[in-house]
């Protein structure tokens, strides 16, 4: 139950999901502040890949315990989405990147556009899970969509680019 939950945060009782996501932000800020810069996007891939590998069975665990499909409660799905979201997009301040990217993922996954909705009917805890890895990528494309479109200077007037 603690790691379906993450510590419990997904007992929160406002914003579960967007509670229970923490940890896995803290988890990025940590390697990509400890780990070398080679081996950054690995150990995020890895922490993917791990929270995907054990999502599936305790994601159908959860459903039988809380007797729900996607239950609130279950929040490790929001730690693959946001680790999908930070593989995909980022920005040179790492500030920048963990705030954008966490903001879209959980835009996105909460208004689940087409197919992310569908996913979730998926059965045995992969309606859980893959319902926000597409979401996600939802959330890393309209990231690069933004990041790369031209904003106007307040001191140059139209048109001008101004970085992250």
């Amino acid at each position: 139950e603690a790691l379906c939950t993450s510590l419990w945060l997904g007992y929160s009782p406002v914003a579960p999901g967007t509670v229970g996501s923490l940890p896995a932000v803290l988890i990025f800020i940590l390697i990509k502040l400890l780990a070398p810069h080679q081996f950054q996007t690995l150990l995020i891939a890895a922490a993917l890949a791990v929270t995907c590998i054990i999502s599936i069975p305790l994601g159908k665990w959860a459903e039988r315990h809380w007797n729900k499909k996607d239950p609130r409660y279950f929040v490790l799905d929001e730690h693959a989405g946001f680790f999908v979201t930070v593989l995909l997009f980022g920005v040179p301040s790492l500030a920048l990147t963990v705030i954008w990217a966490f903001v879209a993922t959980r835009v996105f996954d909460i208004i689940k556009p087409w197919p992310a909705s569908k996913m979730e009917f998926l059965p045995h805890g992969w309606g859980i899970l893959v319902d926000d890895l597409v979401a996600s990528l939802y959330a890393a494309g309209f990231l690069h969509v933004h990041r790369d479109r031209p904003r106007p200077r307040h001191d140059e007037g139209r048109g001008a680019r101004k970085p992250w």
